[in-house]
């Protein structure tokens, strides 16, 4: 029968005490549209299965126009998501979209970082998995960088997949 009570640990003495459970963090994977996509969202389930989290899914999206409100159902974004769906659904993890919009005038590459930390966190992550090769100022090591100096969440990189070529050579003649 199942309960809703936190399940029971024994003390020295032989009697259950209740035990609290401990509060699952999700797992973030920025995903920006690029083919290391897959290698980002397979680490980050990795990560979250490990750890019996759920997953966030940050689409991280080009700058938003002037004077436009950002719409987190947009299509572009659901297309970014979409591409990362299927291996969740095989893994059986929970997950929930967020978007990041790249802000629009340039303020250094630590600036967008920043912003990409501050969605995790407001989000309640604590960690972080991001492509080696990701978008230039978004990439692992300038937002591992940006991570230290703010003091957190934990930043995982993900090696993009290797290339391998579409076709078979020719054969020689």
């Amino acid at each position: 029968m199942k309960t809703l009570r936190p399940p029971l640990a024994r003390t020295p003495g032989g009697t259950a005490a209740p035990r609290r459970p401990r509060p699952r963090f999700p797992v973030a994977a920025a995903l920006a549209d690029r083919l290391d996509d897959t290698a980002v969202v397979d680490v980050a389930v990795r990560l979250a299965a490990a750890r019996g989290a759920p997953l966030l899914l940050i689409a991280i999206m080009p700058p938003l126009p002037p004077r436009t409100v950002p719409r987190p159902d947009g299509v572009a974004a659901r297309a970014v998501w979409g591409r990362a769906l299927p291996r969740l659904a095989r893994a059986g993890i929970a997950y929930q979209p967020a978007v990041y919009h790249r802000p629009g005038e340039r303020h250094g590459r630590l600036c967008e970082a920043k912003g990409l930390l501050d969605v995790t966190v407001t989000h309640g992550c604590s960690l972080l998995v991001v492509s080696r090769s990701g978008p230039e100022g978004l990439d692992a090591r300038t937002v591992m960088q940006a991570a230290a100096i703010r003091g957190g969440p934990l930043v995982h990189a993900a090696s993009p997949a290797p290339w391998a070529p579409l076709a078979a050579p020719c054969p020689p003649a």
